[in-house]
């Protein structure tokens, strides 16, 4: 496992040792012991347990975000996408931080491996580059309704440089209505 540190210190992109040959290939998806071992050598905590997976599965053009939730069910994630390919993105919205209202991306293939480790603080979200994507993520809290906000993934003053090749994408409704960072419910620094 090695782990890439992005823009923003605390978001990592994480490359799995895969193993093949002529049968096809294997790979350790996750390994807490390994995993907390090399965010050590890097000066960063272990997250809490991870207590809750998810997967999604969208069309192309498809972008859900840039999605939090408040304390006390903060969430951090580490996100992979298993199938199709996806743009991941991970904005700090820690009040107090050096790296506030900054973004870290990165392309997540099934091809890649790569899986992008966003930890609790930060708004997350994607946009699907091919039909038929699965997105997989663990989280370091349950889901709480009354903890979720979201942010306009089209924010001006964040200038996300999503790969749209001029598409507009697909959000939802309640996506389609999100604040901007300006104006969004943030954690308490």
């Amino acid at each position: 496992m090695k782990l890439i540190p992005t823009r923003i210190p605390d978001v990592l992109i994480i490359e799995p040792a895969v193993f093949g040959d002529d049968r096809g290939w294997f790979m350790e998806s996750f390994n807490e012991q390994r995993f907390h071992a090399e965010l050590a050598k890097l000066g960063l905590p272990a997250p809490r347990a991870f207590v809750q997976d998810n997967h999604s599965c969208s069309k192309a053009h498809v972008l859900r975000g840039l999605h939090y939730q408040l304390p006390p069910h903060a969430q951090g994630k580490l996100v992979r996408v298993v199938q199709g390919a996806a743009w991941d993105v991970a904005v700090d919205i820690r009040p107090g931080s050096p790296t506030f209202g900054q973004w870290a991306g990165v392309e997540l293939t099934a091809d890649n491996k790569r899986m992008f480790w966003v930890p609790e603080g930060f708004a997350h979200g994607f946009v699907t580059l091919l039909d038929d994507t699965h997105f997989l993520y663990k989280t370091t809290d349950y889901y709480a309704r009354d903890c979720e906000r979201a942010i306009a993934w089209n924010d001006p003053a964040l200038a996300i440089d999503w790969p749209l090749a001029g598409q507009e994408p697909l959000v939802s409704p309640k996506d389609a209505v999100a604040p901007v960072l300006a104006q969004a419910d943030l954690p308490q620094a």
